[in-house]
C-alpha cells in the first residue's frame, strides 16, 4: 500500500521528507556493479548538459553577460532532467542520502561507498563524453566558436581560488539539492521537469561550480589545449590554454568544489529539511512525538483533500 496520500496535487514538504529518506535507503542499497554504470551515466548526462551550454555560450563574447548565462542554464538543465528521469546517480544529487543516514537507517560506511562509487562512476561518464566530444572535433564548430568557449570555461575554473571554489560549491549544490527536493513533490514527469530547471538555471547562470560538471567541462579544455596546439595558436588561447593542466583541475578545482558541494547538499538540505520534518524529540515516556510543524502540514493536507472530495461531491 502506498504510504503517500493519493491524488493530483504535488505532495507537501513532510511527505516529501519521508520520501526522501526512503529513496536514500534504496540508493545505499543498489549493489556496486549496477551503481557504478547508474553513475557513469549520471556523469554522462550532466556532460551532454555541459556541452548544450557550451553550445549556447559559444560565439557570444558580444552579447550581454546576463541572458547569455541565463540561457545557458536553461539549457544544461538537460542534464538533471536525463538524471532524474532517465534513471542515473549522481554524487551531488546522492548527498541526500545524508537524511536516511541522520534517521539511522543507512550507516556511515554504506552512506561513504555510495559516495565514493557514484563520484568515481560520475568521472568516467563524464570524462568519456569529453573523449567523444573531442574525438569528434566538435570544438571547431562554429568557425571554433565552440572550442574558443570551452577552453575559456576551462581556464576560468581552474582559476579560482581555493577557498572561493568551495563557497561556489556550497552554493552550486544548494540549488541542485533542492532541485532534487523540490522532485520529491512530483505527482508526474512533467511536474519534475519543472522543479527541475529554475535551480539548475540559477546556479548556471550565476557561475556557480558543480563538481561533476566540472568533470567534464575542464577535461576538454585540457584535451583541446594539449593535442590541438594549432586551434590555441590560431584562437590566442595560449594564456588560457597555459592555465590548464590535472594537477590544477584535480587539485586546484575538483577538490574545493566537492567539499563545497557536500558542504551545501548535506548541510545547507538535507540536515535542515531532517531537522525540520522527520527528527523526532525524545519524549519522557512513550511514544516519539512529530515535530509540530510536521503534525500541522499533515494537517492542511488532510483540510485539502477533505475540500476536494467536498468539490467533487457537489452537483
Amino acid at each position: 500500500m502506498n504510504a503517500f496520500p493519493q491524488g493530483a496535487d504535488a505532495l507537501l514538504p513532510p511527505d516529501m521528507a519521508r520520501r526522501a529518506e526512503d529513496i536514500g535507503v534504496a540508493k545505499a542499497a543498489i549493489d556496486t556493479g549496477r551503481l557504478l554504470v547508474l553513475a557513469a551515466l549520471a556523469g554522462a548526462f550532466i556532460a551532454l548538459g555541459g556541452v548544450f551550454a557550451t553550445v549556447a555560450l559559444a560565439g557570444t563574447a558580444g552579447a550581454p553577460w546576463g541572458p547569455a548565462r541565463v540561457l545557458a542554464g536553461l539549457v544544461f538543465s538537460l542534464g538533471l532532467i536525463l538524471v532524474l528521469v532517465g534513471g542515473a546517480e549522481l554524487f551531488t544529487g546522492n548527498n541526500l542520502i545524508v537524511m536516511a543516514w541522520a534517521a539511522r537507517r543507512v550507516t556511515t560506511r554504506t552512506l561513504l561507498r555510495n559516495w565514493a562509487i557514484v563520484f568515481a562512476g560520475n568521472f568516467v561518464g563524464a570524462v568519456a563524453i569529453a573523449g567523444l566530444v573531442w574525438a569528434g572535433r566538435s570544438h571547431e564548430l562554429g568557425g571554433g566558436a565552440l572550442g574558443v568557449a570551452a577552453v575559456g570555461i576551462a581556464a576560468a575554473k581552474v582559476r579560482l581560488g581555493f577557498a572561493q571554489a568551495v563557497a561556489l560549491g556550497i552554493l552550486c549544490n544548494l540549488l541542485v539539492c533542492l532541485a532534487v527536493w523540490l522532485t520529491f513533490s512530483a505527482r508526474t514527469t512533467t511536474d519534475r521537469i519543472l522543479a527541475i530547471v529554475p535551480p539548475i538555471s540559477a546556479f548556471v547562470a550565476a557561475g556557480f561550480e558543480h563538481s561533476v560538471a566540472n568533470m567534464y567541462f575542464v577535461p576538454l579544455g585540457l584535451l583541446i589545449a594539449r593535442f590541438d596546439p594549432a586551434f590555441i595558436a590560431a584562437h590566442d588561447l595560449t594564456s588560457a590554454a597555459a592555465a590548464l593542466s590535472w594537477t590544477g583541475f584535480l587539485a586546484g578545482n575538483l577538490l574545493p568544489v566537492t567539499i563545497g558541494n557536500v558542504i551545501g547538499g548535506t548541510v545547507l538540505v538535507g540536515a535542515v529539511y531532517w531537522f525540520v520534518y522527520l527528527r523526532r524529540p525524545e519524549a519522557p515516556a512513550g511514544p516519539r512525538a512529530a515535530p509540530a510543524l510536521a503534525l500541522a502540514m499533515h494537517a492542511l493536507r488532510d483540510e485539502r483533500g477533505a475540500r476536494d472530495r467536498h468539490d467533487a461531491s457537489a452537483p
